[in-house]
């Protein structure tokens, strides 16, 4: 009998946590853009016992994503998919940030919808930037969630010019993962599957100790101190909230989109920290 598939796109260490919490007696399939980071990635599961399969991959490349999809489905029946990669502000170009943060997430959703399996499910992890300036207008909301992926870049408000800096790239990228996975819900669920979204806030990853330590690092001490919770988060609580809505005990949720920031929104909308702009990452 074939185990279950838990693909984890994304090797650092949101990704690492969430398949060691639902990796468990399945086999794994990590995908990474960097070789090395998906080689010392897979050394560290396979040392703690888990079966581990590797991919390299360039989520912002079609084939690329379709391939991984593919080796997917020829491993057992995938029933978990988690797409936890991407490219902060300060790591990337206004360019970069779309191709992998909105294209990518687009590209994993199509492709995956094609080999889910009955019963599964799959986690998009996003960001609170997707929350900080709010809703955009309604015209863009609507060609962001359903405009074909072949097409999603070629939209005028998407050109690196009209978008502005990588901060902003960001933002509108992470809004438009929750708007995607919104849409996409409707198609997994014909194959009897569910697909959400969780927007971490802080987390301590290299990701953000990136933008810690960038232009932006006061801040973020400053959106920590104001936060309901008054610390940063860790890789284990997203991986907590990724398998709550992975698991049977979810099974009624899916498109939704799980703010899990340690209130750091909540405190930017009583004013207890700066106004929020859609520039903020």
């Amino acid at each position: 009998m074939d185990k279950d598939v838990a693909v984890i796109i994304g090797a650092g260490g949101i990704g690492l946590a969430i398949a060691r919490r639902v990796g468990i007696g399945r086999i794994v399939l990590l995908a990474d853009y960097s070789e090395k980071a998906l080689g010392v990635a897979a050394e560290q599961l396979r040392g703690a016992g888990y079966d581990v399969s590797t991919h390299v991959v360039d989520v912002s490349q079609p084939d690329a994503v379709a391939a991984l999809a593919d080796t997917a489905a020829e491993l057992g029946p995938v029933t978990q998919v988690v797409h936890s990669a991407g490219v902060s502000p300060v790591q990337g170009t206004t360019e970069q940030v779309l191709h992998v943060d909105l294209l990518g997430t687009a590209l994993v959703l199509d492709e995956f919808a094609r080999v889910i399996a009955p019963g599964g499910a799959g986690v998009v992890i996003s960001s609170m930037a997707g929350h900080m300036a709010g809703a955009y207008p309604y015209d863009t909301e609507h060609a962001l969630a359903s405009t074909p992926v072949s097409e999603l870049l070629d939209l005028p408000f998407l050109s690196p010019e009209e978008v502005g800096n990588s901060g902003a790239a960001y933002a509108l990228s992470k809004r438009a993962n929750a708007l995607r996975v919104q849409a996409a819900a409707v198609e997994w669920g014909k194959h009897g599957a569910r697909i959400n979204c969780i927007s971490p806030g802080i987390i301590s990853t290299p990701l953000a100790q990136d933008e810690m330590s960038g232009p932006g690092a006061e801040g973020y001490r400053q959106m920590i101190e104001t936060s309901a919770a008054g610390r940063i988060g860790t890789p284990d609580d997203v991986a907590e909230a990724a398998a709550f809505l992975l698991g049977q005990q979810a099974g009624f949720i899916t498109g939704s989109d799980l703010l899990a920031d340690g209130g750091v929104i909540a405190a930017l909308r009583a004013a207890q920290a700066w106004p929020v702009g859609r520039a903020q990452s």
